[in-house]
């Protein structure tokens, strides 16, 4: 019995041996696997470097645009009103269409105005005939003291003859050489005598009152003769009043009033006709800018030639760039104390009538330039929280993030006031690409970047 449990203890031990082998064997196959597994793979390439597009931090002189909002309008707006009162009769013009100086716009009814001419031409033609009547007058006036101051010269001739009867047969009658009787005819005729004088005087002043009071009657007739001509002429120009025309050539507006309408002085505008070629366009200027302007043209001659040379560029409402260039126009006599800024206009080319009043857009223009500018791309800079960074590109091809600080633009360039030194290379594209300390594989900007606009 003892023989068979040493015969079972030994089996188990030599069992337990194996199984330890076993697992032994196991392991350092698995161990052997994952060595040989590890060594089998391939090392694992170096990254390949980013290409990049680069261009060099240009220097040279730029000019520098200023920008403002501007607003079109016409040369001349001509607002056309009534001058006298009536219906409107008829709209002889195409809204919207272009009109020429002296074209017919609108017409009043002219019944009204033509009665009224017809009635001071008769008050003229009878003021006339009231002249030719005083005229008359006084003819007969001047005729009777005509024959009045013949007839006092009779009667005074008469006297005198008279009167020397008188003196003769005074003495005569003393001497007894004529009778008394003889003295006293003398006597009396002498006394019809004067009297005939005296009543030949007052027919004179008759007379004379006479041609004064048909002068006066001329002179009244003749007054009321310019008069009457006066009213006929107001009457005339009244009935012209009545057919409208345009005192300009230009664009003429919607009509405000319609056919049947009582219109007068006082009614309104019936439309409105504007000259826009060449056009004007009106841009507010800060009271900065233009200060800025003048000190640099600081006299009245270099101030006239500066504005002569500024050429206007101006950009339409839909992003489009007009295709003629304006000149300076005026600038108003003040700023405005409100606003802090001064009104200008330029005057544009506008021979298709493409612009009208009151259309938006952008006035540019070149108001100085900056010397030695350094220039960069506008789209090789970034921003982030209003923080402006190029991506420079060093000699080792070695990526630095570098922060900047951007002038004004110049048509796909920008200056740069600080941050950059001119030669230096900086990556055109891909600057969220890239990080600082990559190494990058640079190559020469193949497009096209100008700093002219």
């Amino acid at each position: 019995m003892s023989n068979i449990l040493i015969s079972i203890q030994a089996r188990f031990r030599r069992h337990k041996v194996l199984a330890s082998a076993a697992i032994g064997v196991v392991v350092l196959a698995a161990i052997i696997a994952v060595i040989i597994g590890r060594t089998s793979k391939p090392a694992q390439a170096a990254p390949v470097p980013l290409q990049v597009d680069v261009v060099f931090v240009q220097q040279q002189d730029v000019p520098i645009y200023s920008e403002w909002i501007g607003t079109t309008d016409g040369m001349v707006n001509a607002d056309i009103r009534a001058q006298v009162s009536g219906y409107l009769l008829r709209k002889a013009y195409t809204e919207g269409a272009f009109v020429k100086q002296g074209q017919l716009l609108f017409e009043i009814d002219p019944k009204p105005l033509q009665a009224v001419l017809n009635q001071a031409k008769g008050d003229l033609a009878r003021s006339e005939s009231q002249v030719e009547q005083a005229v008359s007058q006084l003819a007969q006036a001047e005729a009777q003291q005509a024959q009045a101051n013949s007839q006092r010269a009779q009667a005074q001739a008469n006297q005198r003859q008279t009167q020397l009867n008188v003196n003769k047969y005074g003495p005569l009658l003393e001497q007894k050489a004529v009778t008394q009787q003889d003295f006293d005819n003398a006597f009396q005729a002498n006394d019809a005598a004067k009297a005939q004088v005296e009543v030949a005087n007052s027919q004179i002043k008759a007379a004379t009152a006479a041609v004064q009071t048909a002068k006066s009657a001329i002179v009244a007739a003749k007054a009321q003769v310019q008069s009457s001509q006066a009213a006929v002429r107001t009457a005339e120009l009244n009935l012209g009043f009545t057919r409208i025309f345009s005192p300009i050539d230009g664009i003429v507006g919607i009509a405000l009033a319609q056919v049947g309408d009582l219109v007068n002085p006082t009614s309104g505008i019936l439309t409105t006709v504007s000259t826009v070629d060449p056009i004007k366009v009106y841009f507010t200027v800060s009271e900065q800018e233009y200060l800025d302007y003048v000190k640099r043209n600081p006299s009245p001659a270099d101030l006239t030639a500066a504005q002569k040379q500024l050429e206007l560029q101006l950009f339409l409402a839909d992003g489009t760039t007009y295709p003629h260039t304006g000149r300076f126009y005026i600038a108003d006599r003040q700023v405005d104390p409100k606003t802090g800024a001064i009104r200008m206009a330029g005057v544009f080319p506008n021979s298709d009538n493409v612009l009208r009043p009151g259309q938006y857009g952008r006035v540019r223009a070149a108001t100085s330039t900056q010397n030695g500018a350094l220039l960069v791309p506008q789209r090789a800079v970034s921003q982030l929280q209003g923080m402006y960074r190029v991506a420079v590109v060093g000699s080792d091809n070695k990526v630095t993030m570098r922060t900047i600080t951007p002038g004004p633009t110049v048509g796909q360039m920008w200056v740069i006031q600080d941050g950059l030194k001119a030669g230096e290379t900086v990556m055109v594209d891909g600057t969220q690409k890239v990080t600082p300390g990559a190494i990058v594989k640079p190559r020469p900007f193949a497009g096209t970047l100008t700093a002219t606009n």
